[in-house]
């Protein structure tokens, strides 16, 4: 699928803004090709995110390692593990993985976003802000309907995210709530969810 210049993010047909949010993504003189990431795309994708976060001061610095441990486990969801490319070359990355809340009466299927990551040369040009749209709109396809992530705090509210502890939702790290988001991908997808966000095991390095 091509992405030129604007991608728009949508709403439903009674207006409501969910899902992907509502805002215009711009794309600064730039056509690029959204697609599913391929067995031999693996190692321009490892270098990616590894330059992507080499000087960020909020990294860990090990994402390249994490994408690689989901990319092994039964989290992994080939479909939702996106590549941005111009002119042949790979300039962003974006992945979604299968996580549970978990409360002590059930346990829900959500997703979970991580890694964004985009090119240093790139970044700040709507690359990322395109592959979260895209990655949103094939997970609704696939029949999801929520998901979670830490994050920045001001900027992923631009695409539809909201404080988890406003859902009765929780992260099993010692972070500020503020950077603990979710997202209702389909109207109401989380009523009736409360819990602790219950990550597969590549996140936590086992």
């Amino acid at each position: 699928m091509m992405k030129t210049f604007f991608v728009f993010c949508f709403k439903d047909k009674s207006g409501i803004e969910y899902g992907i949010g509502y805002k215009q993504i711009a794309i600064k003189n730039m056509e690029i090709k959204i697609r599913q990431e391929q067995e031999n795309d693996y190692k321009a994708v490892y270098e990616l995110i590894e330059l992507a976060f080499r000087n960020m001061e909020e990294s860990d610095h090990s994402e390249h390692f994490l994408v690689e441990r989901l990319r092994k486990s039964e989290a992994f969801i080939p479909e939702l593990s996106l590549v941005a490319e111009k002119d042949g070359e790979i300039i962003g990355h974006i992945l979604m993985t299968k996580v549970e809340i978990v409360s002590a009466v059930k346990a829900t299927t959500t997703l979970a976003l991580a890694p964004v990551a985009v090119l240093p040369k790139y970044q700040g040009q709507g690359v990322g802000g395109t592959l979260i749209c895209e990655v949103h709109k094939r997970a609704t396809e696939l029949g999801y309907g929520s998901a979670v992530l830490l994050g920045h705090k001001d900027y992923y509210p631009k695409f539809g995210y909201k404080k988890a502890i406003d859902f009765g939702i929780e992260f099993p790290f010692e972070v500020p709530y503020e950077y603990c988001m979710v997202i209702e991908l389909l109207p109401n997808a989380l009523k009736n969810v409360q819990g602790v966000v219950k990550y597969s095991k590549p996140f936590i390095n086992e």
